[in-house]
């Protein structure tokens, strides 16, 4: 072995080798000593140490040693010479101040300076950590492998990320698409490629957008082999909009509708998920040629209409949430994913509404009435007013036929009036039942809305909420009295109400209305027809037509003058009628032809 005062050992080496060549005996020579001869064994061991000798340090160098202690500001690091290497603590320290090594660890360093003669060398760790650093950019860079890396600022045209050495990464390479806010990427762990280096000059240009490509198509090719119908995945909410959800499924996006988060009603998309959140998805729909992908969330569970048949059956009651109004009516949640609908006509017996919010509003907890169930269509018919009495039970009983009842004019149309008797409980007067008089035309002529009115009730017909009501049944009809009184033939007055190209409608008395034709108007008006008939003048009329079913009247203005047409002479012992007509004249002492006047005095 070689002392430790030359560590090399070459130049003793030379000189034992050159004696053991003088001493070897050659022919014709002297024998030499026997003393002086060196033993093979000796100068193969001494050879053999030779070769072990480590070979000289080379300042830029890199080799290996083992920390051997640690003082406050010191590390004394075996590296296999004679004495340690000394290095600063802080070389050893993180940019939070915390020792990255203890004693009996590996480290590598790097050789600044190497003594021979004394066997002292200069190291440094931190020169190590960056040169080996700068190896690994380079094969990186060489064989296009990824680094990670933070992002550290913004600066002109890009950022700054530190991923041993300070890199560049270009704005446009920052992500696939266009990144409106690069400040956001300040502080992440990124992935990224090198796509230029200059060692000399420490200048590194890295992009994130080549090592996300390609991180996208590895787990495209991985997701292509999962993407098929029906099969669940868990994907990542990337984004919201108001028509649904883009979920990030690793390498592709898919879209969750709006209508496939919940089968209940949601009102945005924020109600159900966030974006970040991690959630599990089934594929609907995967269409290869445009790369769509629809997702769905409520197909996970159960569909409730499947088991809506089995809950809710016609004339059942059931509790509901106001979830929407319309103007049409009310949408109420029977349970998650199960709605039904009120319409505005089964929301209260009595009211005429305008708009469901005058009895219901969102939110509100409310009592309904199943009318009508079809799970096929996925439709409810539900009644609020189901839940109340309904008015037109008993009505029958309680609103005779015959009787007389008061109640508020609700509506007048061109055929008539309802009339509100009771809450629910509306009756019509026809147009025909109003009054006696045939001028009215509409309701309004004789009616106001909301005037309180009397009537008869005429007809019930509860199965159909029906009730028939007349007003002018509260009088005694005034025909019924003329046709008892009037005959054919006698003489009436009336005045001209209405005229037609056909004739005159003659007011004979209040509520009674003749007809004169025009073919029975005398010479004075024959020849000018109705025209020269002035409304409201007075004239007389022959009664020609009694028609008491119909409750019409002819009249005649021709038979007036005409005499009237003799009487037959009575048989004997029988009375002598005299006509009405007959009657009238007798009592203004005028006498017709073939009629005697009644005798003052009595036989003798």
């Amino acid at each position: 072995m070689f002392s430790d005062e030359n560590p090399s050992g070459l130049q003793e080496a030379s000189t034992l080798q050159e004696t053991s060549t003088e001493d070897v005996e050659t022919p014709g020579s002297a024998a030499a000593p026997a003393s002086n001869v060196a033993d093979p064994a000796e100068v193969a061991n001494l050879l053999e140490g030779m070769s072990a000798l480590p070979a000289p340090l080379v300042p830029g160098q890199v080799v290996q040693g083992r920390i051997l202690n640690l003082t406050d500001s010191e590390a004394l690091v075996d590296i296999g010479l004679k004495s340690e290497a000394t290095l600063p603590l802080s070389e050893f320290l993180t940019g939070e101040g915390q020792l990255t090594v203890a004693p009996g660890d590996t480290v590598d360093v790097w050789v600044e300076q190497f003594d021979e003669l004394t066997g002292t060398v200069s190291v440094s760790y931190q020169k190590a950590v960056r040169q080996r650093i700068w190896d690994e950019i380079e094969h990186a860079f060489q064989t296009q492998t990824s680094l990670c890396g933070r992002v550290m600022e913004r600066i002109k045209g890009g950022m700054t990320v530190d991923i041993g050495v300070p890199a560049f990464l270009p704005a446009s390479h920052a992500e696939v698409r266009a990144h409106a806010n690069l400040d956001s990427l300040a502080g992440q762990e990124i992935t990224c490629k090198v796509i230029k280096i200059n060692r000399k000059r420490n200048n590194v240009v890295v992009s994130r957008k080549l090592a996300l490509e390609e991180d996208l198509a590895l787990r495209k090719t991985e997701l292509m082999e999962r993407l098929v119908e029906g099969a669940e995945l868990v994907g990542k909410v990337k984004n919201l909009t108001d028509y649904g959800v883009f979920v990030d499924l690793g390498g592709m996006d898919g879209l969750l509708h709006i209508t496939d988060l919940s089968w209940g009603r949601v009102g945005h998309p924020s109600e159900i998920v966030q974006v970040g959140q991690e959630i599990r998805v089934k594929v609907l729909k995967h269409d290869t040629e445009k790369g769509r992908v629809s997702l769905g969330l409520k197909q996970l569970t159960p569909d409730p209409w499947e088991s809506v048949e089995a809950t809710y059956h016609p004339g059942d009651h059931a509790f509901g949430r106001v979830v929407s109004l319309t103007d049409y009516g009310a949408f109420v949640e029977l349970e998650p994913g199960v709605e039904g609908l009120i319409h505005i006509s089964e929301m209260s017996w009595s009211k005429r509404l305008r708009h469901p919010s005058k009895i219901l509003k969102a939110d509100e907890r409310v009592e309904v009435g199943i009318l009508e169930v079809s799970p096929a269509k996925r439709r409810i018919s539900l009644s609020l007013k189901a839940t109340l009495p309904d008015p037109w039970s008993g009505v029958s009983e309680r609103f005779a036929v015959g009787s007389v009842v008061s109640g508020r004019v609700r509506n007048l149309t061109d055929f008539g009036a309802f009339v509100e008797i009771e809450d629910g409980v509306d009756g019509l007067i026809h147009l025909s039942n109003l009054s006696w008089d045939r001028n009215t035309k509409h309701p309004s002529d004789v009616l106001k809305k909301g005037q309180k009115v009397e009537a008869v009730v005429l007809a019930v017909d509860a199965e159909h909420r029906r009730l028939s009501l007349g007003m002018k049944q509260l009088a005694a009809d005034p025909c019924e009295a003329f046709f008892t009184q009037t005959r054919v033939g006698d003489v009436v007055r009336g005045k001209i109400t209405r005229l037609a190209p056909f004739g005159a409608f003659v007011e004979l008395q209040q509520g009674v209305e003749g007809l004169c034709h025009v073919s029975e108007f005398d010479e004075d008006h024959g020849a000018h027809g109705a025209a020269k008939f002035e409304v409201g003048s007075e004239h007389e009329f022959r009664v020609l037509r009694l028609n008491p079913a119909d409750r019409k009247i002819g009249l005649s203005m021709k038979e007036v003058a005409a005499p009237a047409a003799p009487v037959e002479t009575p048989r004997p012992k029988e009375p002598v009628h005299t006509s009405t007509m007959a009657q009238a004249l007798s009592s203004a002492g005028i006498t017709p032809l073939g009629i005697s006047p009644p005798s003052s005095s009595t036989e003798s």
